[in-house]
């Protein structure tokens, strides 16, 4: 019995050896007939980690030197190089610059400029920024017509302040009156309505 048992296992110990070189060999040829393909994938994974990682070195390292470009703006905010530089590394973070010097200066022809910007939130605080150092009724309406206007509300306060300084109290009371009661503006508009000149 032992020896029968012996033999078995023997033949077990080969069964499974033969089975695993048959595993390497089917192995062997996968490799061998797909040995392009592997290659190229490989390599195509090393190029897209590679040119992830140089993107994202490049991206770090342009946002840090118009990070040092602005800090030396600040000290210095007429250096037209540092602008120029500034706008050539960061477009946005360069209308936001002009944007704050425009509000500094009152320069009512760079908000203008600014009114087209792809920067987020520069476009439509400059195009309100211009429309109030314009102090013009109309160009007031025009903003707080516009549906997602940020200072939609003020700018109607603003053109009914005009109107009421301009002793036109009824176009003005009807301004106010289009500021919703959920405005935050809208106890400034009552009070206006009912305080203000009658």
């Amino acid at each position: 019995m032992s020896l029968k048992q012996d033999i078995e296992m023997v033949k077990e110990e080969l069964n499974s050896e033969e089975k695993f070189f048959e595993k390497a060999v089917m192995t062997e040829n996968f490799v061998k007939k797909y040995k392009n393909y592997l290659v190229t994938a490989v390599v195509a994974v090393v190029i897209i980690i590679g040119a992830n990682i140089g993107y994202t070195i490049n991206k770090k390292n342009t946002l840090n030197a118009a990070n040092e470009t602005l800090s030396k703006l600040s000290s210095d905010p007429s250096n037209t190089v540092l602008i120029e530089k500034l706008e050539n590394l960061s477009p946005a973070l360069h209308d936001v610059w002009q944007y704050s010097q425009a509000l500094v200066n009152k320069d009512l022809t760079t908000l203008e400029k600014l009114e087209n910007s792809h920067a987020l939130l520069i476009g439509d605080l400059a195009t309100y920024a211009a429309a109030s150092e314009s102090k013009d009724v109309t160009t007031l309406d025009n903003y707080a017509l516009n549906q997602n206007a940020i200072y939609k509300d003020l700018a109607q306060v603003q053109a009914a302040v005009i109107l009421m300084n301009s002793s036109k109290i009824d176009e003005a009371h009807e301004k106010l009156s289009m500021i919703s009661v959920d405005s935050p503006l809208a106890q400034v508009a009552n009070a206006l309505m009912h305080y203000g000149v009658k």
